[in-house]
C-alpha cells in the first residue's frame, strides 16, 4: 500500500489491519499481545518502539519492508525476514525434506556413519568458505538428507546413535542453508527434526547445537521469547556436563550464550544482553586462543564480532564502530562470519548518518560473501537504505550494490 507519509505508524498498522480482514484480536493474538494493546497502538495511545514487535506486526501483516508501518523517514527500517527470498537450490531440498519414504530399501554398501559424519563436516566447513554458500552447500543438502535418513532406519544401537548425530546436523546445515529462502514452515519442520534426532541420540552437545539452531529460526521468524527460551533451557541442559567435558561441549555453550546476548540486544535489554555476552567470553577464554567450533565458529573472534552486533542492535554505533576498529576480520576463519561483520559495521555508520562509509563497507561485505549479503535481511536492508539516501554522488554506486544484493531499484 503506499500510504501518505503523515499517517502515523498506528494508522498505518490499522489500514494494513483492515485491507487484510483481520480483526484486532487476530493480530493481536499472532504477536504475541491482547487486542486493548492493539488498540491503544493504533490510536497512538501506546508508543511502539520495540524491534521484535514490530517485526512481528511486519510478518503477520505480510509486510517485507518495515518502513511501510514506520514511514520512509524513520530511522527505524528493515527488510522483514518473510522467507520466501528465490533461491533455485531451495526446491530439491525441500523435496528431500518433505518425502521422506515410509519404505527404506538397503543400500548397495551399508551405512557407516563416520563416513556420513566426515560428509557433513566438510559440508559445513564448505559453507564456512564459501562465498557462493548457499549454491555449493545446497547442492549437497538433499543426497545427504536421504542418506542420513537412511541410515537411521537401517542401522541399530551404537551405530544409530551416530547416525541419529549425524543426521542432526545435516537439519542443522539445512537449517542454515536455507534460512531466509524457506517458508516458515519448512523452517520449523527442519528445526524440529534437528532436535528430535539429537534427542533420540540423547547427545547432550548434539541437543544444545539443534537448540542453538531453533534457536536462530525463532528468532528470525519473529518469534524472539521462544527463541530465547529454547537456548536457555539448553544452556540449563548443557551446563552441568562442562567441567570435564571436550572443548566442543563449551564452545555450544559459549555460542548459546552469544545468541541469546543479541536476541536480547534486539529488544534493548541492554543488562541481559552484556551478561550473556559476558558468560559467551569467559568460555572463550577457558578454550584455547586458535579454539574456533566447527559449525557455530564460537571461539575468541565470533565473542568480538558478536560484541559489535549487541552495541550495534542497542543503537550504540560509536561503541560497536570503536570495537570494530580493534578487530582483525582475517583470524575468523568463517567467510559467512566475516561478511556479516562487516554488514554490522555498516548497520554502525548508519546508526550515525555515515552513508559514505557505510556504502565502502556495504561493497567489503559483499565482495566477502556474496550470498551471505544477499541472503541476509539486514544487510539488504542496509542496501535499501544507501539506495533511497546515498549521497548524491555516490547514487550510482549504490543503485549498482542494490542491483548485486537483490533490493528492488525499480520500484
Amino acid at each position: 500500500m503506499d500510504f501518505p507519509e503523515e499517517l502515523s505508524m498506528g494508522e498505518r498498522i490499522r489500514a494494513l489491519r483492515e485491507s487484510r480482514g483481520m480483526s484486532r484480536a487476530v493480530l493481536a493474538h499472532q504477536c504475541g499481545r491482547g487486542p486493548d494493546w492493539l488498540k491503544k497502538i493504533e490510536t497512538g495511545e501506546r508508543e511502539l518502539k520495540q524491534h521484535a514487535l514490530l517485526m512481528a506486526l511486519a510478518v503477520a501483516l505480510s509486510v517485507t519492508d518495515l518502513s511501510v508501518i514506520t514511514g520512509r523517514d524513520s530511522d527505524i527500517t528493515a527488510t522483514v525476514p518473510t522467507g520466501r527470498l528465490p533461491h533455485p537450490g531451495l526446491p530439491p531440498i525441500w523435496d528431500a525434506v518433505m518425502s521422506r519414504p515410509l519404505v527404506v530399501s538397503p543400500p548397495a554398501t551399508p551405512p557407516n556413519p563416520a563416513q556420513l559424519q566426515g560428509r557433513v563436516d566438510q559440508s559445513w566447513e564448505l559453507w564456512h568458505h564459501s562465498e557462493n554458500n548457499r549454491t555449493e552447500v545446497g547442492a549437497l543438502l538433499p543426497d545427504l538428507i536421504r542418506d542420513a535418513e537412511t541410515a537411521v532406519r537401517l542401522l541399530d544401537g551404537n551405530e544409530r546413535r551416530a547416525a541419529l548425530v549425524a543426521l542432526s546436523d545435516v537439519y542443522r546445515l539445512v537449517g542454515q542453508a536455507t534460512a531466509y529462502i524457506a517458508p516458515p514452515e519448512l523452517a520449523w519442520v527442519v528445526a524440529d527434526r534437528s532436535l528430535t534426532a539429537a534427542q533420540d541420540a540423547d547427545d547432550p552437545a548434539a541437543i544444545a547445537a539443534a537448540a542453538w539452531n531453533m534457536g536462530n529460526i525463532l528468532r528470525e521468524t519473529a518469534h524472539p521469547e521462544e527463541a530465547l527460551r529454547v537456548v536457555l533451557d539448553a544452556s540449563d541442559l548443557i551446563r552441568p556436563h562442562l567441567e570435564n567435558s571436550p572443548d566442543d561441549w563449551r564452545g555450544i555453550y559459549g555460542a548459546l550464550q552469544l545468541h541469546a546476548a543479541v536476541t536480547h540486544a534486539r529488544d534493548g535489554a541492554e543488562g541481559d544482553a552484556w551478561r550473556h555476552w559476558e558468560k559467551g567470553n569467559q568460555v572463550a577464554k577457558s578454550l584455547p586462543v586458535s579454539y574456533v567450533h566447527s559449525s557455530t565458529v564460537f571461539g575468541r573472534a565470533n565473542v568480538d564480532f558478536h560484541g559489535v552486533s549487541v552495541h550495534t542492535d542497542l543503537m550504540k554505533a560509536q561503541a560497536a564502530l570503536g570495537l570494530a576498529d580493534q578487530i582483525d576480520p582475517e583470524v575468523m576463519p568463517s567467510v559467512e562470519r566475516k561478511a556479516r561483520l562487516w554488514v554490522e559495521v555498516a548497520r554502525g555508520h548508519l546508526q550515525r548518518g555515515d552513508r559514505t562509509a557505510a556504502l565502502m563497507v556495504m561493497q567489503i561485505a559483499y565482495d566477502t560473501g556474496r550470498e551471505t549479503v544477499r541472503f541476509t535481511p539486514s544487510a539488504r536492508a542496509v542496501a535499501a537504505d544507501l539506495w533511497r539516501k546515498a549521497p548524491r554522488a555516490l547514487r550510482p554506486q549504490a543503485a549498482v550494490l542494490a542491483e548485486k544484493v537483490g533490493v528492488n531499484v525499480a520500484s
